[in-house]
């Protein structure tokens, strides 16, 4: 494959709503570009970016595929993303390595939540971003509508660049507002396009968007503004230099139409990528984590990051990396500061989804993959020895839901453990960690869906199955009231005996105090140096538990009075003594169980409000108020753990798939008596039953 210098490259993202025709719409590009000569479909599960066995089954995207093509000289890199919530991590990881973000919005069903995160995501990155208007050819759809929706979410700064001349089935014809041309596309699908005058009754409405468009440019450029109040309009080059500068500083969104299933406005969509785009070499710098730069030029020292890992049969691992600044060569041999290693730099390729191509070198800005790094992982900087430099690392997105999972077979501990690990390794949006409280192997994720997918590729690669269960939930034990007891224990059985005498004083302390010990002992009545072991003999029995075996926290104990043996008593025999005395009068003083409240923000549309508070309500929840946002309301409660367990899968029912939540922990809280009841009555059948 030829070799591209970054003034002849563009990194393009490609998010949005899943459903939105982000894959289809990519399908079409590399037709156009002449990588594929037959544009594959999402339902016959052969499109160059879903090539994974779960993506075609599901008919949606999981992974982040990595696609090319040349366009009048100019390699186009295409970084197509999941819409999906449970992949979202992929928008994240995908998002650090494009220059500009496409973000893809059905004209079915207008802004989605998805269309919000991925804007928000590209607000993080200050990263330049336009609109593709797809799915112009259905039916009962408006493309003023759409706009108008986008415009109302998103600010003014969007501004249309091309105008469909009809929409719905006859959706064949749009006009260029820069290059003021209307282009015909062929009905046929083959994406063939004439030029043509634009339609007479579009006259009004394409003036009207092109004042707009360069009032839009003047705006954002001083120079221009006073050149355009003088002259009242700008010169093509200056209107187009202006555009350019005004997308790439984000004073400018534009926005275009299309049609992946008929291939129209695919052409014009990529001279749009090529005229209009920046290219690497005309972003700012990238910084490190100490504050350092580096140019996006050839010349700089290497600077890359390794945004991606997947695993192939054959292949071993492959890494997908972005060159920011300097030349990745084969052969070479490059640093990585994350883990303090060199790798050296084997056979390097361009993708196009599942397709490699081998390639010698990779200039500043230029996207590819690299196989079989020793050491390096997703999120690693890959760079010159002598002068070493850390990118930034990638922030995945907190899991969102835990499982707990039992090896079908003994003996496969290992086996889990190791294939869960190479699993991390290509998606770091999954957790996996032994709770030694809970006794449980916890797998975190994005979702319901996420974990299904985990654990079938656990399956099918490693050969192992898991049982699925439901998480523990990590209970306290803690008391509300005042209470004392003795603690006597005397045991003789010929030759020296044990004896130890404690009396105890239990007082609830604030939430979140832990455990604190005080000695009262007055006049020796249990000399110091038994002390610690009453000490100890409480703080024992706080980790075991009284009620129903979780640790007691929140607790005063206070060693008051005792009694000793000159012979018989030893520090076990305190230890004894005292976890006697505190049983007892925790018992004694009013004891609860604690919770985990975590607390829950979920945006959804407007319209799903009613049904989204009233599953919160039923989930024991406590709404703490709403926000709007456009046509979205966010909704704020605190919901204890235990009712959370698959809340992802129960909000996409709700909502069509249009809602997402974030949840933290907040705090611990009292259990309902009934709730707590039915808790202590199945530790205490679990602990018979041993």
């Amino acid at each position: 494959m030829k070799t591209f210098t970054g003034e002849h490259i563009r990194n393009i993202g490609i998010g949005g709503h899943s459903g939105s025709g982000k894959t289809s719409l990519t399908e079409a590009m590399l037709f156009a570009l002449g990588e594929i000569t037959r544009i594959g479909t999402v339902e016959q599960g052969n499109t160059v970016s879903d090539y994974n066995e779960d993506e075609i089954e599901r008919q949606i995207s999981i992974n982040t595929s990595l696609l090319h093509g040349v366009w009048k000289n100019n390699k186009i890199n295409l970084v197509d993303t999941p819409g999906f919530s449970d992949f979202f991590g992929d928008v994240v990881s995908g998002m650090r390595a494009v220059d500009t973000m496409m973000i893809v919005v059905s004209a079915a069903a207008g802004v989605e939540v998805g269309t919000e995160r991925v804007r928000e995501l590209a607000d993080k990155y200050n990263l330049p971003r336009f609109y593709v208007i797809n799915k112009l050819d259905r039916e009962n759809i408006s493309f003023e509508e759409v706009l108008e929706q986008l415009r109302e979410r998103f600010g003014k700064k969007l501004t249309p660049v091309q105008l469909p001349v009809e929409v719905g089935p006859n959706f064949f014809n749009i006009v260029d507002i820069i290059r003021q041309k209307a282009y015909h596309y062929a009905t046929d699908r083959s994406g063939k396009v004439t030029e043509e005058e634009i339609p007479g009754n579009l006259a009004d409405r394409v003036a009207e968007l092109r004042t707009e468009l360069i009032e839009a440019v003047a705006e954002s450029d001083d120079e221009l503004l006073e050149k355009y109040f003088e002259a009242g309009e700008l010169t093509e080059e200056e209107l187009i230099a202006g555009f350019k500068n005004a997308i790439r500083n984000r004073l400018i969104v534009p926005v275009v139409c299309a049609s992946a299933t008929h291939n129209v406005g695919i052409r014009g969509l990529l001279d749009f990528i090529v005229d209009y785009l920046p290219a690497p070499t005309e972003m700012p710098p990238i910084h490190s984590e100490s504050g350092d730069e580096r140019k996006p030029e050839d010349s700089e020292p290497l600077a890359a990051l390794v945004f991606k890992t997947v695993s192939e049969a054959h292949m071993g691992e492959l890494s997908y990396v972005r060159v920011f600044s300097g030349v990745m060569r084969s052969g070479d041999e490059a640093f990585n500061p994350n883990q303090e290693r060199t790798e050296r730099i084997g056979q390097m390729y361009v993708l196009n989804g599942k397709h490699k191509e081998g390639i010698e070198e990779l200039h500043a800005g230029d996207i590819g993959a690299l196989v079989k790094l020793k050491g390096t992982h997703t999120g690693d900087t890959l760079c010159d020895k002598s002068k070493p430099f850390v990118i930034p690392p990638i922030e995945f997105p907190e899991p969102l839901i835990e499982i707990a999972i039992v090896p079908k077979s003994k003996g496969d501990e290992e086996k889990i453990s190791g294939g869960l690990h190479a699993l991390h390794e290509e998606d770091p949006t999954f957790l996996v960690r032994y709770d030694p409280e809970l006794k449980q192997t916890i797998v975190s994720g994005q979702g319901e869906m996420h974990l299904n997918i985990i654990l079938k590729r656990l399956q099918q690669k490693y050969g192992v199955d898991v049982d699925v269960t439901e998480p523990k939930i990590p209970y306290r034990e803690t008391i509300k009231g005042k209470a004392e007891a003795q603690g006597k224990y005397k045991k003789q059985t010929g030759g020296r005996g044990q004896y130890g005498d404690a009396h105890l004083r239990l007082e609830p302390l604030p939430r979140g105090s832990g455990f604190e010990f005080v000695d009262a002992i007055v006049g020796g009545v249990i000399p110091g140096k038994f002390i610690p072991a009453v000490e100890k003999g409480a703080r024992e029995t706080c980790q075991q538990g009284v009620l129903a075996g979780y640790p007691v926290v929140d607790v005063k104990v206070t060693c008051f009075f005792g009694s000793y043996h000159s012979v018989d008593s030893s520090e076990m025999a305190f230890k004894i003594a005292s976890s006697m005395a505190f049983k007892k009068a925790f018992m004694e003083a009013k004891p609860v169980l604690l919770e985990p409240i975590y607390k829950l923000e979920v945006k959804v549309p407007e319209e799903y409000m009613g049904d989204v508070m009233g599953d919160i309500n039923s989930r024991r929840g406590k709404i703490l108020g709403m926000d709007s946002d456009g046509r979205f309301q966010i909704i704020k409660a605190l919901v204890p753990l235990a009712e959370l367990h698959k809340y992802s899968t129960a909000l996409r029912s709700m909502t069509q798939g249009q809602g997402i939540f974030h949840r933290e922990f907040s705090h611990y809280e009292e259990v309902p008596p009934d709730i707590a009841q039915k808790i202590i009555e199945q530790a205490q059948k679990e602990k018979e039953e041993g």
